[in-house]
């Protein structure tokens, strides 16, 4: 009787020891039981075609205005290990009109990237994750899953209105997760959100004054960022000529025919017809990355619209009504856009995510062209909001991929030029796995540096030096500069 008291006593032991068991398996499920902020209702549990993960992660809705229904997307996901004690990014795409899940999240700095075939998912092991706590909204309502339940909403849409509502989207999210409410935060992106980021950072200083409203904002980190207007486009005409993608008559014409810095840069047919050669010869190649191949076929195009061409999507689009700057569908292996489009269109994809029940479907694309067309307000130049953060003490980093046409290196240093400010350290390599990976100099209040080989999105051409740098960027450490 004793030995079977002893028997029944170690199986019962055991099977209270085994939850404890130091496997990855055991340590997620733990984990999935103890949500720090208690809202394990936007708790991602059965992604398809998600590798193991040891970290949480979360998708779901925000309502940033309850009387018309307007609810922007995230994704969520935690630092791989103590996130506890790590800051909060909120990564930003621009377009504008573009999604920040679907390039972001899932082509550039997320944890899982879309696989080659549009059904699954890939771990990506340079995630910034790894250093921060990472979030993805698509911003504003149109882009991706977000809606509002208000069709005037949308005719209203431009640069203050999609500030506003991510300020919004922000004080409601840490409603959701309060304890990420007094966290140190950072916000990034690239192209467009170039102007979202600095505008978004703008309203949160200024709305600081109000300690009730305070978000403990450190600092803003750009990738290849529309800047400023008048330089941006000087840069993609001076870039497309010192690259040889342009006749020298062409660059020419344009310079002497061109006034950028005009309020209607476009009255000029003579100039309106060079810069419309400058992308008839950048849309034979990938002007996000000019030394790489276009996408011509897609295993995922059996998954989606096959009438859709593909050179239809990568037609120029800029509009001669404004300065807003062109863009081009797609970018390296612009295939991924079709992937990730195959992907977000899953029934059981969107229902792991919570953007739908998996039954009413919401029409998920990667970029809104209606939104680019529409686009109602964009501000001319971002150099006098970059004045008014540095003044505040803000950290601000950019950087550039120097194989880029679409805002070029060029851009950036033209644009950056016109704050005029003291250099502090001189122009230097900054080295990577003892290879140089670009160039930096640091500036009072700013630091900008170059990734050598990369084109418009960096992180899909240099994901190990990318994390590098934003690891740089999180602790304020000039990159190594030495091998």
């Amino acid at each position: 009787m004793k030995t079977f008291r002893r028997l029944a006593l170690v199986l019962v032991l055991l099977l209270y020891v085994k939850p404890v068991v130091s496997s990855s398996r055991h340590r997620q499920y733990y984990r999935k039981l103890s949500s720090g902020d208690g809202n394990d209702e936007d708790l991602v549990t059965n992604l398809p075609g998600q590798p193991h993960a040891d970290f949480k992660h979360f998708a779901g809705y925000v309502t940033v205005n309850e009387t018309n229904g307007r609810a922007l997307f995230y994704w969520f996901y935690e630092a791989i290990t103590t996130p506890q004690d790590k800051p909060l990014v909120l990564w930003l795409n621009g377009g504008p009109g573009c999604s920040s899940v679907g390039y972001g999240a899932t082509q550039e700095i997320g944890p899982f990237l879309v696989d080659s075939n549009g059904q699954g998912l890939k771990y990506n092991n340079f995630s910034w994750n790894r250093e921060a706590n990472v979030l993805f909204v698509e911003s504003p309502i149109g882009v991706g899953f977000s809606y509002s339940n208000t069709t005037t909403d949308y005719e209203h849409i431009g640069d203050d209105f999609t500030a506003n509502d991510a300020y919004n989207f922000l004080h409601k999210w840490f409603l959701k997760f309060p304890s990420y409410r007094t966290r140190t935060f950072y916000i990034a992106g690239e192209s467009y959100a170039g102007k979202y980021v600095p505008e978004l950072a703008e309203l949160i200083v200024d709305s600081n004054k109000d300690p009730s409203l305070h978000i403990d904002l450190k600092g803003i980190l750009l990738g290849n960022p529309e800047t400023s207007d008048a330089e941006d486009w000087r840069g993609i005409v001076d870039y497309a000529w010192s690259h040889a993608v342009i006749s020298d008559e062409t660059y020419v014409t344009i310079r002497e025919s061109c006034d950028f810095k005009s309020s209607d840069p476009w009255k000029n047919q003579t100039c309106c017809d060079s810069v419309d050669e400058v992308f008839s010869q950048y849309g034979k190649i990938d002007i996000y990355s000019i030394y790489t191949s276009v996408c011509f076929a897609s295993t995922a195009r059996s998954n989606i619209d096959q009438s859709q061409s593909l050179q239809g999507r990568r037609v120029m689009k800029y509009k001669r009504s404004s300065k807003m700057m062109p863009r081009i569908m797609g970018g390296y292996d612009p295939c991924l856009d079709d992937y990730a489009r195959a992907f977000y269109n899953r029934p059981d994809v969107q229902k792991a995510l919570h953007a739908s029940d998996g039954h009413s479907l919401k029409n998920w694309s990667i970029c809104n062209d209606k939104m680019f067309n529409d686009w109602g307000d964009s501000k001319p130049s971002m150099i006098p909001i970059y004045k008014k953060l540095i003044s505040a003490g803000l950290r601000i980093w950019v950087y550039s991929g120097d194989t880029d046409g679409r805002v070029p290196v060029l851009s950036t240093r033209y644009s950056l030029s016109t704050l005029n400010l003291r250099i502090t350290k001189p122009w230097r390599p900054w080295y990577h796995e003892n290879e140089v990976s670009g160039w930096f100099q640091e500036y009072e209040g700013l630091t900008f540096a170059t990734f050598r080989g990369a084109g418009h999105a960096v992180p899909c051409f240099k994901p190990s030096n990318s994390l590098a740098l934003f690891s740089s960027f999180l602790v304020g450490q000039s990159p190594p500069s030495t091998k």
